[in-house]
């Protein structure tokens, strides 16, 4: 199994979440989430005074599914989440080594 966690501007995830779902992926996470990538954070001088820009609001997606989803679900995210300007996010894709359903108990890619 795999997670996709995906960093995006918050106005792509309705457009993210309707590709993935495509994909016949049932289970999707998100937060709200604020931080800065390779740009730190920023200052603006408005009206003579020294303003920090506070980090951007971000969604933050995840998705736990099988290993040949992968590469679907990364592509459903860049094509639906990219807009071609800085701060349209990061897309991490790590090995899962358990999956439990609380409720049955049941392990691996049945839980998910």
């Amino acid at each position: 199994m795999i997670k996709v966690t995906g960093i995006i501007r918050p106005h792509k995830l309705e457009q993210v979440k309707t590709a993935v779902a495509a994909l016949g992926v049932t289970g999707l996470n998100v937060a709200d989430v604020r931080g800065t990538g390779n740009a730190p954070e920023g200052e603006k001088w408005l009206a003579g005074e020294r303003h920090i820009i506070p980090f951007p609001l971000r969604a933050k997606i995840e998705v736990v599914a099988q290993d040949d989803l992968k590469d679907a679900i990364v592509r459903a995210i860049l094509e639906h989440a990219r807009t071609g300007e800085p701060g349209d996010g990061k897309i991490m894709v790590e090995r899962v080594s358990e999956a439990i359903r609380i409720r049955t108990g049941e392990r691996g890619e049945s839980a998910v």
